[in-house]
């Protein structure tokens, strides 16, 4: 328990073993229930899960006495991805009812030290969902590689596009938490399943008007010696970046036009049509040579790309300004942080 709420941590692990073990043994006190996710490993990453869980268990009670087991070992037998893993265990809490979910990475690579900071914007009845946000800080911006600097900027302001929280970074950050209520209402059975699952999940909160609370998120434990990466950046940003792309349409349609209407919708979509179409037309003269006669010139899809941008400007404009209320930015000295006792 924490602050009054039943703590829920989902740990995705895929070809894990060596790290799972260790993420299960310094679970914070606070944590009731771990559900843990062998996301179809082929090394010994299930065997080392069931082996811990059975000794942490032994040693362990929840505090919120409706669960029996604080971990939880759940395998998949096909590998699904990480978000995947992280909607199966979603899914468990629902079931469970559990009032704050967190995530933990099965590789070690986040500190479980810092957990609580993410669950206080939620247990303070201030946001419905928090994540890490390692562009806060210059140091933090210092310590990123910069191959993933670059991809994680562009994602994020891809992501502002599909997702209306224009103050928001770093979309990528697997630290996060989730209210009971924004995990019942963000349609999780849906959520993308590649590593774009983070981007996918923001668009979904956006659409139910879901409050997201940035965390100031150090990277330097992160990226330690130790560091690895899953991703592969020439496949994971132009997929994502497909994903984010209907991701954008589906939220206008479904926020801005259907359950009601808002003029930035028509903004966003004759922005895009007419950006596109006049960047196409731009390319293909250049490519001519300027085309011929009864072609628009040069000229004429340069000022036709110039009315799109325009538009689209016009709709950021009110986006930002429909969604700026959903939004908080949280510092270490925000809270008062609860230290679980031993």
């Amino acid at each position: 328990m924490y602050k009054d709420n039943s703590i829920a941590v989902v740990v995705p692990a895929y070809n894990e073993a060596g790290y799972v073990g260790d993420v299960i043994d310094t679970l914070p006190s606070f944590v009731d229930l771990a559900y843990v996710v062998d996301d179809g490993s082929t090394d010994g990453t299930w065997d080392e899960i069931v082996t811990h869980a059975d000794a942490f268990n032994e040693d362990h009670t929840p505090e919120a006495t409706a669960y029996d087991d604080v971990v939880v070992p759940i395998q998949h037998e096909e590998n699904r991805g990480v978000g995947g893993a992280l909607k199966t265990g979603y899914l468990h809490a629902l079931e469970d009812e559990v009032d704050i979910t967190a995530v933990l990475g099965g590789d070690g690579q986040m500190n479980p030290n810092e957990l609580a900071k993410y669950l206080d914007p939620i247990a303070e009845g201030d946001a419905d969902y928090a994540k890490g946000n390692r562009f806060m800080e210059q140091s933090d911006l210092d310590a990123m590689p910069g191959y993933r600097l670059v991809g994680n900027s562009i994602l994020s302001y891809l992501t502002k596009f599909a997702s209306g929280y224009w103050k928001t970074m770093d979309p990528q950050n697997g630290y996060t938490a989730i209210s009971h209520e924004a995990l019942r209402q963000a349609d999780i059975e849906n959520m993308y399943e590649y590593y774009g699952y983070c981007n996918d999940l923001l668009v979904k909160l956006n659409a139910e008007n879901l409050r997201v609370a940035d965390i100031a998120c150090s990277a330097e434990y992160l990226y330690d010696d130790d560091w690895k990466s899953h991703i592969n950046y020439g496949e994971y940003v132009p997929r994502v970046s497909g994903m984010l792309l209907r991701n954008y349409f589906w939220r206008l349609k479904n926020k801005y036009m259907l359950r009601d209407f808002h003029p930035l919708a028509a903004f966003y979509y004759l922005g895009t049509v007419i950006a596109g179409v006049a960047a196409i037309g731009l390319i293909g003269s250049g490519l001519t040579g300027g085309g011929d006669g009864d072609s628009p010139s040069l000229g004429s899809w340069a000022i036709g790309l110039l009315f799109g941008i325009t538009f689209l400007l016009f709709g950021t404009v009110l986006d930002h300004d429909d969604n700026e209320a959903l939004e908080i930015r949280v510092d270490d000295d925000t809270y008062e942080t609860e230290v679980p006792s031993e």
